[in-house]
């Protein structure tokens, strides 16, 4: 048997949000409407998945209840795609535990942190 998680996080806007990572590399590959309007999707980025539900409240907090951890290759090729588009928290950079991370802010306040594993020194 295989198991895995997929998250699902409740969001204000699920088409904006979809478009917006839609925008950033994750490929859509399902969505659900109600009387027009976009109330759930599924995204998958590589292998991994994550889906977001209708419902959510925007938050300007510094930090949301949930952070998304993508790993990844090219960090540092993908933080040049993307620095001028979206908000970024921290450039990349390496971590005390072996990985080079880069941090962006979606449309709604939560983290998404690429990793890689770094380079041995």
């Amino acid at each position: 048997m295989t198991s895995r998680v997929v998250p699902m996080i409740r969001v204000p806007d699920v088409r904006a949000t979809a478009s917006w990572y839609e925008s950033i590399g994750f490929t859509v590959i399902g969505t659900h409407e109600d009387e027009g309007k976009m109330d759930w999707a599924n995204l998958r980025f590589g292998a991994s998945e994550v889906m977001f539900n209708a419902g959510g409240r925007p938050s300007a907090d510094a930090r949301r209840d949930v952070d998304l951890y993508v790993h990844t290759d090219g960090v540092d090729d993908l933080y040049q795609r993307l620095k001028d588009r979206v908000q970024i928290e921290k450039s990349p950079y390496d971590t005390f535990f072996g990985k080079r991370e880069l941090i962006v802010r979606d449309i709604n306040g939560f983290w998404v942190t690429f990793a890689q594993d770094a380079a041995a020194p």
